[in-house]
């Protein structure tokens, strides 16, 4: 369920003291653990250290995101590819491919010269 719009936007009044009349250009990473906080108009330029859960991803606002949060832009699980040994022949095998065609193609533009 969305948040009341009678209650307007939820911008963490800490997030929002540590930018208060500050220069984005000079300012460096704003570390936050607010991760349910909305981007504000003002926050546009500055850069944040959104932590997720183990460290501090930098993210840095543009005019697209007010209106997100910005535990929005930074992820908290971390992909790791699926396979294993059957996937490393894969992607061993393609890349034997890739290299035997550049090379027939290397071969191919000399023999014309």
């Amino acid at each position: 369920m969305t948040r009341s719009s009678i209650k307007g936007p939820y911008v963490d009044p800490r997030v929002l003291k540590k930018i208060e009349g500050k220069n984005p250009a000079a300012t460096g990473v704003i570390k936050t653990w607010s991760r349910a906080c909305q981007i504000a108009p003002e926050m546009v330029g500055f850069t944040f250290g959104v932590h997720n859960g183990r460290q501090h991803i930098e993210v840095f606002v543009t005019e697209d995101m007010v209106g997100h949060r910005l535990g929005e832009f930074a992820l908290t699980r971390k992909f790791v590819r699926h396979g294993g040994k059957m996937q490393k022949e894969l992607e061993m095998k393609q890349k034997e491919t890739e290299i035997a065609a550049a090379k027939a193609a290397k071969g191919a533009a000399e023999s014309k010269k």
